[in-house]
C-alpha cells in the first residue's frame, strides 16, 4: 500500500469520526494528530475556531520511548486544560487507531484529570 493510499484512508476515517466529535465551549474536542515521529494534541473549540491549549513531543521532553512521550504530552495538555478551567472533553483520534501512542496519550490525559 503506498502512502498516498495510507493518508487518504485516514483523512477519510478523520472525516467519519469528525461528524460525531464536535467540540464546543463547555467540550472542547481534544484533536490528536499522531506524525511519523512526533504526537500533538489540541483542545479547539469548533464554534468559535479557536485552539485553546496545545502540547506537543517537541516541547514535552520527558522519556526516552514514544509512548512514554505520548503520555507526557497527554500530561501536558490536561494540565493547561485545568489551569484553563477545562474539565470535560470530547476525544478525537483524528483518523488514527486508538492503539499505541494514540492510546498513551488519552491514558496520559485522563491520569492528568481530563474527563472523556
Amino acid at each position: 500500500m503506498t502512502s498516498d493510499l495510507k493518508a487518504q484512508g485516514r483523512v477519510k476515517r478523520h472525516r467519519r469520526v469528525r461528524k460525531l466529535a464536535v467540540g464546543t465551549e463547555a467540550r472542547p474536542r481534544l484533536a490528536v494528530y499522531r506524525s511519523n515521529r512526533q504526537i500533538y494534541a489540541q483542545l479547539i473549540d469548533d464554534s468559535s475556531g479557536r485552539t485553546l491549549v496545545s502540547a506537543s513531543s517537541q516541547k514535552v521532553r520527558e522519556g526516552g520511548d514514544p509512548t512514554t512521550r505520548a503520555k507526557a504530552v497527554g500530561r501536558a495538555v490536561a494540565t493547561r486544560a485545568a489551569d484553563a478551567g477545562i474539565k470535560r472533553v470530547t476525544f478525537d483520534r483524528g483518523g488514527f487507531r486508538y492503539h499505541g501512542r494514540v492510546k498513551s496519550l488519552a491514558e496520559g490525559a485522563r491520569e492528568g484529570g481530563l474527563d472523556f
